[in-house]
């Protein structure tokens, strides 16, 4: 008898374990955040070949999915208009996990190296202006945010350690400072939950967020097979954090992207543009949810020069880097990009004022994504350059309401002569242009603003968007 009890239970323990098996990705977990209306990819893992259910409170809706022979499931579920809270409940047999808190909302994708990965509470030794005082401020239920941690592999990841955390003072201090700005202006503005998944990893080259198919067209970059292939730090090889960082959330719904990335680059800047342009249209490709907004920050100037202090190039000039994310902006469809010519530093990398890249990026957002007006929300940009005698006239676009110095002398301006020598301009600021001239050159043909390593902004539109460094000749191209 007692042997019947002891085999009757050891059956229906084996039985519980047979089919404890679901298992959910980070992304899945109480507190997490979905993106309204849409069909908000779902997955995981189950026992092999069996049916699973999915439950979902906002719709009392339930999904039937077959589990494949590896293991794993994915399939669709259908997200009403932002709000919360709901859950999620998934069932296999007699295993049951629930998500709880689950909010529904705008989600927005945050990458790029390390002046996106800084944290509110700054670096050691860095601070970011202002972050302590936005960490007391930062308690709001309705922003959720998750950070992937850094992960340097060859084989793609299909999970990640971490949950997502709701924004208090207790969890905002060790988050991007530029993807919180972004996101609790958004918030701020659409009243609606906003979620932020952060994957960024200091000092990381584009190509190492790019997959080997898509540097396929790329022939001077070498894809690594193993360890041993690496020819610099693992976060600067390529395709290393594409498959340790970003392959996890591939996939996941989103709204659209922000980027802070490109001074690793910066010995490549003709190179860059291409790298940049094919990053996004095949992050676009993967995610396979259309072509979703990308924002991006044009770097801040810095002086680079430390890096090759006895071997330094044309090329190295910061502002090529720039000029290459400039013309990306153009080239890459619903994207915009923010510029950060104001908030540079001399001797810093890290810009301690992180607002203005994030709060740009959220101008970008809310007006060519979410419909926005009556603000500007683009910097000022070279349109065209018209020479009468020995002077230069410099048109702009976006500048509904003029331009600005604050009333301060302008010598950033370079002009030049068929000889390509470049001396500094006199500058008259007209309303929504400028007037060039130089005692040296008697017929200009090209000029330069701002067009350096390091150099501060001096040209603004009214609603103080700084105009990027720009140049009007291609006499240097690598």
């Amino acid at each position: 008898m007692k042997k019947g009890i002891i085999t009757a239970v050891l059956c229906f323990i084996g039985i519980f374990y047979m089919n404890a098996d679901i298992k959910l990705p980070a992304l899945f977990t109480d507190n997490m955040m979905l993106q309204q209306n849409m069909e908000a990819p779902i997955w995981g893992w189950g026992n092999k070949n069996e049916m699973l259910q999915i439950s979902t409170s906002w719709n009392s809706k339930t999904y039937d999915v077959k589990v494949d022979k590896a293991g794993k499931w994915r399939t669709k579920i259908n997200t009403p208009n932002a709000g919360g809270t709901y859950k999620i409940t998934i069932k296999q047999g007699l295993d049951v996990k629930t998500i709880n808190n689950v909010l529904i909302g705008e989600v927005w994708l945050c990458s790029g190296q390390s002046n996106m990965e800084m944290p509110l509470k700054g670096f050691m030794g860095q601070p970011v202006k202002g972050g302590h005082e936005a960490v007391v401020h930062s308690t709001n239920n309705q922003i959720r945010f998750i950070s992937v941690p850094r992960s340097t592999v060859l084989e793609s990841k299909d999970d990640f350690e971490g949950n997502w955390k709701v924004a208090s003072p207790r969890t905002t201090g060790d988050f991007s400072a530029t993807a919180w700005y972004f996101g609790s202006l958004i918030q701020e503005v659409l009243q609606i939950p906003v979620g932020l998944i952060e994957v960024s990893y200091g000092g990381s080259n584009v190509e190492a967020w790019m997959s080997e198919e898509m540097l396929k067209d790329f022939k001077e970059i070498t894809i690594p097979t193993k360890k041993e292939d690496f020819k610099e730090a693992p976060n600067r090889e390529p395709t290393t954090l594409f498959n340790g960082m970003l392959s996890p959330v591939i996939g996941y719904g989103i709204k659209g992207a922000i980027w802070y990335q490109g001074e690793s680059n910066r010995d490549r800047p003709f190179q860059y543009k291409d790298l940049f342009e094919k990053m996004v249209s095949s992050w676009r490709g993967v995610w396979n949810q259309g072509e979703f907004p990308f924002y991006f920050v044009q770097i801040a100037p810095f002086d680079y020069t430390r890096y090759h202090p006895n071997d330094y190039l044309e090329k190295y000039n910061s502002a090529y880097l720039r000029e290459a994310q400039l013309k990306a902006s153009k080239e890459i469809p619903n994207s915009g990009m923010a510029v950060i010519m104001d908030i540079g530093e001399k001797d810093n990398i890290h810009p301690v004022d992180k607002e203005k890249g994030g709060s740009r990026l959220a101008y970008l957002a809310l007006a060519k994504t979410y419909g926005f007006n009556g603000f500007e929300y683009e910097s000022p940009e070279f349109n065209a350059m018209e020479i009468k005698g020995s002077n230069v006239t410099i048109s702009f676009n976006n500048v509904p309401n003029g331009i600005t110095s604050y009333g301060k002398e302008v010598t950033g301006f370079e002009i030049a002569g068929e000889n390509k020598v470049f001396y500094p301009a006199q500058t008259f600021v007209r309303g929504k242009s400028v007037v060039l001239s130089s005692s040296r050159v008697d017929k200009p043909v090209a000029v330069r603003y701002l067009f350096k390593d390091f150099t501060t902004a001096e040209l603004f539109s009214v609603g103080g968007l700084p105009i990027s460094s720009f140049r009007t000749d291609d006499w240097y191209k690598d």
